[in-house]
C-alpha cells in the first residue's frame, strides 16, 4: 500500500494510508509510546516523550546516521478511537507550527489513517513536501505495517 497525498487548498496537506489492522490496533499505534516508538521514526531509533492527554506536550527524537531529528508539539483534541488533533513542530525550524489532525476509520477489518495538516501559509506547505516528507511518511508507514504484522 502507499501513501495518497492531496493538496486540496493552498495551506493544507491531506495523507492518507491504509492497514490490515483494526482501529483500536492502529489508534494504540498512533497515541501510545511502546508502539510509537517501533515505527514512527521510519524505524530508525526514537525516543518519545508524550502525554497524550488534551494540553499535553510530546516530543519525538530520531536518529538517523548519525543525527538527531527532534519533533514536538500538544495535544489539542481527542476522539479516542476516533481522531485527534495536536500541533507539529521540527525544532531546527522553530516557529513554523501546524495543526495536524488524525481521523481513523475501519472497514472489513482494515483501518484507513487520514491526517489533514493545515499549515500558516501556503510556502511553509510547500517547504514541507520539497522536504521529502512523503518519502518519510511512506517509510513510516511501512515500518507501521511490518510492527502491525508483529503484533497482531
Amino acid at each position: 500500500m502507499s501513501i495518497n497525498i492531496q493538496t486540496p487548498t493552498d495551506t493544507t496537506l491531506v495523507m492518507s494510508r491504509s492497514f490490515a489492522a483494526p482501529r483500536e490496533l492502529v489508534w494504540a499505534c498512533h497515541t501510545q509510546p511502546e508502539h510509537i516508538r517501533q515505527w514512527w521514526g521510519r524505524g530508525n531509533p526514537l525516543d518519545v516523550d508524550i502525554d497524550f492527554t488534551v494540553g499535553g506536550k510530546w516530543r519525538f527524537v530520531e536518529t538517523a546516521d548519525g543525527s538527531e531529528h527532534a519533533f514536538r508539539g500538544e495535544i489539542k483534541a481527542i476522539d479516542a478511537p476516533h481522531s485527534f488533533t495536536w500541533t507539529f513542530e521540527y525544532e531546527p525550524m522553530a516557529g513554523h507550527i501546524l495543526t495536524e489532525q488524525y481521523v481513523f476509520t475501519e472497514e472489513d477489518g482494515k483501518t484507513t489513517v487520514t491526517s489533514t495538516s493545515t499549515f500558516d501559509s501556503q510556502a511553509d506547505r510547500d517547504g514541507m513536501i520539497e522536504s521529502g516528507m512523503e518519502g518519510g511518511a511512506e517509510q513510516s508507514y511501512a515500518a507501521l505495517d511490518a510492527y502491525l504484522l508483529k503484533i497482531s
